[in-house]
């Protein structure tokens, strides 16, 4: 029995799409309403080109949300923990967005685009209603919309090469998480000096998506020289690389001093952000859980298409998140978080998985160090 993916106009193609197909897309998923490719030769084919070279990604899923206005700055930091009393026009930064509880509505990266404009480039989850509701109730002055705008990632070791070769020696002076409007054909485009990898690399926001068709094509004939090969957001390397993902490895139960990024929160600023008392409650009161990498001590080449509990002398005691095959390391890794006291290094507890109990012992993030 063959079973298909039925797709409506409600869930949206890039400007892209066509190009994906040409190229050899095998499998999608569905990203903030819209169609995402998973993977093109095979996760771990796409996995070694992207560690190895270079890769063009389709991120149009990478929804911006726009906040524009006198009252921009004011949401924008009501609605993160990030201390943005510098956050100068031409700059991203990683920005946690944290409900009134301290959960986490997502974790999107923001760019300044003006003093009083902003764009949130999203995770999988509907913040344009959330940021809505919010300016509404708090009568602020502003409008929030979702602006057209197509990023393209290229993720790699031999991206910048690459850009400079399309866009000239101006890219090569972008520096990590800045961004400029550079020219293609005419058409003006953010390039920054980002991307959902710890391989480096750009992406292009593209406002025109009748471009869409060239800016791919260009980017293929110019990289044909660097081995360019289409490519996704390749979920080996960013389980590797210690990165989480929105929806998987944290959600509103989640907050983010117990997944890691307390290092974005800075809880005695003076700006008075929404999630201000209850993540000062919880830093009092002590984490009670910890976001951990895990090795899959036995079994087939890892992959969860749903959570597997975590025990601990019979108790349920966390959840594995995220489970993968890592190429360079020769071994099944996860993140998942679990109790405070079972989260030193060395810890060995138990995964439920489809195919039985399997040991799992906890390691340090990222799995990969730094040398």
């Amino acid at each position: 029995m063959t079973t298909f993916l039925g797709v409506a106009p409600r869930v949206r193609k890039s400007p892209y799409y066509q190009a994906t197909l040409r190229y050899g897309a095998k499998a999608f998923t569905v990203y903030n309403h819209m169609l995402m490719p998973l993977y093109y030769e095979s996760p771990e084919a796409d996995y070694w080109n992207l560690v190895q070279g270079v890769t063009l990604w389709d991120v149009s899923v990478e929804r911006q949300v726009q906040i524009e206005g006198p009252d921009a700055e004011q949401l924008v930091r009501l609605m993160t923990p990030r201390n943005l009393d510098k956050f100068p026009v031409g700059t991203c930064k990683y920005l946690p967005l944290v409900d009134e509880y301290g959960g986490m509505v997502n974790d999107p990266v923001g760019l300044r685009l003006a003093e009083d404009k902003f764009w949130l480039s999203l995770a999988d989850s509907d913040v344009l209603l959330w940021a809505k509701g919010l300016a509404v109730g708090l009568k602020l002055d502003l409008k929030i919309s979702e602006p057209d705008v197509n990023p393209l990632a290229l993720q790699g070791p031999k991206a910048e090469e690459l850009v400079v070769k399309v866009f000239g020696e101006e890219a090569r002076d972008i520096k990590f998480f800045r961004f400029r409007e550079l020219d293609f054909e005419g058409t003006s485009m953010i390039v920054a000096r980002s991307g959902w990898s710890r391989q480096g690399g750009f992406e292009f926001y593209l406002r025109d998506r009748d471009y869409g068709n060239a800016l791919w094509e260009a980017l293929m004939a110019a990289g044909q020289s660097f081995n360019l090969k289409p490519g996704t957001p390749n979920a080996l390397e960013r389980v590797e690389s210690g990165l989480l993902s929105y929806g998987t490895d944290m959600n509103l139960d989640t907050n983010p001093l117990e997944i890691g990024l307390d290092k974005f929160c800075d809880l005695d600023q003076s700006f008075d952000f929404l999630a201000k008392k209850a993540l000062l409650r919880i830093r009092e009161e002590g984490v009670t859980r910890k976001m951990v990498g895990l090795q899959v001590l036995k079994g087939e080449k890892a992959f969860n298409e749903e959570f597997w509990p975590l025990r601990y002398e019979g108790e349920q005691v966390g959840l594995l998140t995220s489970a993968a095959y890592s190429p360079r390391l020769k071994k099944n890794i996860a993140l998942a978080i679990t109790k405070t006291e079972l989260s030193e290094p060395g810890t060995t507890l138990w995964a439920e998985t489809p195919d039985g109990v399997v040991a799992v012992k906890v390691v340090s993030l990222p799995f990969l160090q730094e040398s």
